[in-house]
């Protein structure tokens, strides 16, 4: 009877005679590779050249041009011919709106109207005009991404309240 050690010499011996054979591989399935705007969501309507800036690596100034788009589309709806702060402030006040967002009849939806147009505000005040007043901003890709994801959640709220273009 052979030893232990004599027993695994043979089996090592008999497997390092066996043919030498690639691993079995199979060819990895095509896997589109989707641009950063489309595993967002990114907000369809947001104009080609905030696109175009993105890919270019031109960051802030991509998140400045989706603010324009957003300050332009909350003018358009409201009618108020301000820009920022002062249309973010009047277009969606608590109390008057030209844009609501809610029916206004309970506390609760007072205060969302309320949130968000500190939100609009918010957006405005310091995300957008840091980007176009100071000529040293620096955005990596995934901070303008996240500014673009907050246009387009904005965007979206807009539309949920029935604010959007007709076909």
């Amino acid at each position: 009877m052979p030893s232990s050690l004599s027993a695994f010499e043979a089996i090592a011996r008999a497997f390092a005679r066996l043919p030498r054979q690639e691993p079995a591989t199979q060819p990895a399935a095509e896997i589109p590779s989707l641009h950063p705007f489309e595993a967002r969501n990114i907000h369809q309507d947001l104009p080609p050249k905030v696109r175009d800036l993105f890919d270019d690596g031109y960051y802030p100034e991509a998140t400045f041009e989706a603010f324009k788009y957003l300050d332009k589309t909350v003018e358009k709806y409201s009618g108020i011919t301000e820009s920022g702060y002062k249309l973010m402030m009047t277009a969606f006040s608590e109390t008057s709106p030209k844009l609501p967002l809610t029916p206004l009849k309970t506390t609760s939806d007072k205060d969302e109207q309320q949130g968000y147009k500190f939100i609009f505000v918010g957006g405005v005040l310091a995300i957008r005009n840091p980007r176009g007043h100071e000529h040293s901003a620096v955005d990596n890709p995934d901070l303008c991404l996240d500014h673009l994801s907050f246009v387009s959640m904005l965007l979206r709220r807009l539309e949920q309240a029935g604010y959007r273009e007709q076909p």
